[in-house]
C-alpha cells in the first residue's frame, strides 16, 4: 500500500516528461544574425506531429529596414518566384507578396534583438515533396535558405 502513492507519483512525472518531449519535437528555435546567417540549415519536422513552430531569433543589432529577417516556407521550386514578388511588396509587407499562395508559413521581419514565431499545420506538407526555408529580405536569400524535411 505504501508503494501505489510512489508508483502514481513516478507515473505522473514520466506521463509529463514525456508529453513534453513530444510537444518539443513539434518546433524549433533558429537565431539569425547581422552576418546573414541562420544557425541552421536544415529543420526535421516529424510527421506525427499535428503543427510546427518556428521561433526565430535574432541575435545581430541592426534594425530590421537595414539587416531585417524572416523565416519563409516554400516548395523549392516555388522559392525564387516568392523571392521576387517579395521585392517589390516592400517592408511594410516583410518582403511578401500579400496573399502569396506559394508561402507556406512565414514570420513578421524582425530586427536584431527581436523575436518571433510561425506555427503551421503539418497537414500542409507533403511526403516527397522538396522544402526550402529563407529570409525574403532582399538579397538574403542567396546565404540564408535550407532546406525543412518530414521525419518519421
Amino acid at each position: 500500500m505504501l508503494y501505489r502513492p510512489l508508483l502514481l507519483a513516478a507515473l505522473g512525472a514520466l506521463s509529463l516528461s514525456l508529453n513534453t518531449a513530444l510537444a518539443q519535437n513539434c518546433e524549433v528555435t533558429i537565431d539569425s544574425n547581422d552576418q546573414m546567417r541562420y544557425d541552421t540549415d536544415r529543420v526535421e519536422v516529424p510527421k506525427s506531429c499535428s503543427e510546427f513552430t518556428v521561433n526565430l531569433t535574432h541575435s545581430g543589432q541592426l534594425p530590421k529596414n537595414v539587416m531585417g529577417h524572416n523565416w519563409v516556407l516554400t516548395k523549392s521550386e516555388d522559392m525564387q518566384g516568392v523571392v521576387s514578388d517579395g521585392v517589390a511588396a516592400g517592408l511594410d509587407n516583410d518582403y511578401l507578396k500579400p496573399n502569396d499562395e506559394r508561402v507556406i508559413a512565414a514570420t513578421p521581419m524582425i530586427g536584431g534583438g527581436e523575436q518571433t514565431s510561425v506555427t503551421f499545420s503539418v497537414s500542409a506538407l507533403q511526403e516527397g515533396q522538396d522544402y526550402t526555408f529563407f529570409c525574403s529580405f532582399p538579397g538574403h536569400s542567396a546565404l540564408m535558405k535550407g532546406s525543412l524535411v518530414l521525419v518519421d
